[in-house]
């Protein structure tokens, strides 16, 4: 996440700097320094943004789960389909998709990043 989805994701929550400071539990000057580019967003914070965004759209009738969006064949072996989380997949280690299989989850962050399941959200 850059500075700008990072702008961005916060007026999509409609909070000010200040109250998604409190929100995520930093200061206001970390927030200032994330949508200044001067301190790297850390992985913590981008999923707690990312958790938001996606309890923000659970009424969204039109979102589909992961396995549906990517036709998955190992839907009942994931635990995302366990757990009927499909639009948290990026946030649950473990998941089977082929991409992430067996990575950690900050470096399985940076690649669901690309996936058009988290990527809906901004």
């Amino acid at each position: 996440m850059d500075k700008l989805e990072f702008a961005k994701a916060r007026k999509r929550l409609g909070k000010t700097q200040k109250e998604l400071a409190s929100l995520l539990g930093v200061s206001l000057k970390a927030i200032h320094s994330y949508e200044q580019g001067w301190r790297t967003i850390p992985s913590h914070v981008q999923r707690q943004i990312f958790f938001l965004l996606s309890s923000q759209r659970r009424q969204d009738k039109n979102r589909k789960p992961c396995w549906e969006r990517k036709n998955c064949d190992r839907k009942e072996q994931c635990p995302a389909w366990e757990f009927q989380a499909g639009h948290l997949c990026w946030f649950i280690c473990g998941t089977l998709c082929d991409c992430t299989n067996e990575k950690g989850c900050r470096e399985k962050l940076k690649i669901c990043q690309e996936c058009e399941v988290l990527t809906s959200l901004l």
